[in-house]
Order: structure tokens, then sequence, then C-alpha cells
């Protein structure tokens, strides 16, 4: 399943219309090109709904937030959902300020989310209309493990239901459910929190994932948490002693770059509930 899911992504090379942040813009671009997707960066009010137009996928980061770009957001989400092209959210820092709190619960109530992926504490702020978080970190009381896995799937599961969105929740268990089903995800290594931006990435790659298989959002989010976890693991394999993080970040690049969709299929670690 997950290896058409990829060779999807790579046939049909999916433009993708990324109103991200300035911190994570560059590995954005890049790991939609490593994945098979294209990217463009723009977030000016006066063009992002003719450059929406022009994408057949959106995403929407709340990473670096101001007015200007709350705006460009919700013409670029109306556009999306107009044209009927997936739209992703990543409601970085949602719980932080209440400005952001405000601005996540604008863009849920005023556009169509495909999927919305964050950690448990902006995924927790989102579905309660409050909540908080470190920075742009979850909370580390929220962290999702085998011992609150059950509590973490019914909250995700509801909250799916409820705003007819897939839930992509990031944390040491991953978690992607449509209401229905859910996806419990373990691949991944600890060390992947130690760079700014892998959740960036993995919403702008997330976003070409479900662009590319229109009718199965479901999967094709999981398959890019799959993929993202597994590329994980595999950049730190080449990890040697003077590798630090920044060597980290350009290894998980390239294993997405270089990834197959039968490596996928055997690496993805997961189970259904």
């Amino acid at each position: 399943m997950f290896l058409e899911m990829m060779q999807n992504v790579r046939k049909k090379v999916p433009l993708i219309h990324n109103i991200t942040n300035y911190v994570t813009v560059n590995d954005c671009a890049n790991i939609l090109l490593a994945c098979g997707g294209s990217p463009i960066m723009a977030d000016d009010p006066a063009e992002v709904e003719e450059i929406t137009s022009l994408c057949q996928g959106l995403t929407i980061n709340m990473g670096t937030l101001n007015s200007t770009k709350v705006t460009s957001m919700l013409l670029a989400g109306k556009k999306a959902n107009e044209l009927a092209h997936p739209v992703i959210l990543d409601p970085v820092g949602a719980g932080a300020s209440a400005f952001r709190t405000e601005s996540a619960l604008k863009l849920l109530n005023e556009v169509r989310f495909s999927v919305i992926r964050g950690n448990i504490s902006e995924i927790k702020t989102l579905a309660f209309g409050t909540g908080s978080t470190k920075g742009v970190d979850a909370d580390g009381m929220d962290a999702i493990t085998p011992e609150t896995l059950d509590a973490a799937v019914a909250f995700a599961k509801h909250f799916a239901k409820k705003i007819h969105s897939v839930i992509a929740i990031t944390s040491t268990i991953d978690l992607v459910t449509d209401g229905e089903k859910t996806y419990c995800i373990y691949n991944g290594h600890p060390d992947m929190r130690r760079i700014t931006g892998t959740g960036c990435q993995l919403s702008a790659m997330t976003a070409a994932f479900v662009t590319a298989n229109p009718d199965t959002p479901l999967e094709a989010a999981a398959a890019a948490v799959c993929a993202m976890g597994f590329c994980g693991e595999k950049a730190w394999e080449r990890m040697t002693e003077p590798d630090g993080n920044a060597s980290y970040r350009n290894y998980i690049i390239d294993a997405v770059y270089n990834l197959t969709g039968e490596e996928l299929e055997r690496g993805a670690r997961y189970e259904v509930r």
C-alpha cells in the first residue's frame, strides 16, 4: 500500500504551494524535491490566490506568524477549497500565545483541511480552544507513550470525526486517524527533535503524498509519517563521531531522496486500531 503512495508522488510530481515559516522554508522546499514533489513558496496576499490556483496542493504552516500571513492563509485556503485541492494545516505553536491560538481557530473555522498535522499540545489546543506549549514544542506531559496510547487514540479519533479531517499527531508514537481507523506509527529516532523543522518538513511532505493520492488521504498521510520516521532512522545510521544535528538534517533529506516505495513498504512499522 505505502509502495503505491510513494510511487504516485514520484510519478505525478505534485506542485505544492507552501505558506510556511522563514525558519524552515528552505528545508521544506528541499524535502518536497527529495520526495518527488515540487515546491512554490509565496505568502503575499496580492498573489496567494493566483499561486494556489497554479498548484495542486497547499500547506499552511503557522511557524512565523504575523497578521499579513494570516490574511494570506485564509485567502489561499479558501481558494484551495474552491478548487477542491488538498489543504494541510501545521498549527505550529498553537497555545503558545493568544494570537496563535486565535489564528489557528479562525483557520479551522473558515478553511476545510484534508489533514491537520501537529504535536499533541497543538492538536489539543485546536480541539479545546485553549492549551499550552513549550515554545513551539509539545508539553512533555502530553507525550504519546505506550501508557497513554489508548487515551490519545480515543482523543484523536473523536476530534477527527468532529471536524471531518485526517488528524496526524507526531510524538514518541505517531498517530494518523480519520476518526474510524488509526495508524499507530513506531518509526523515527529520538534525535529528530534536535533538528528545527522536521515537523515542518513532514507537513510539506504530507501535502505531496495526499495531493498525489487524493482518494486515500488517511493512507497517504500515514505513508508520509512512516517515510519521515523511517528516513530519520536511516539517516541516524550514517552519523559518525564528528557529525551533529546539521549533518543529521542533511542526511534525512538524502534518505528521503533515495527512498523507494519498496523500501518504505518494508521499513514502515505500525499497527492499526
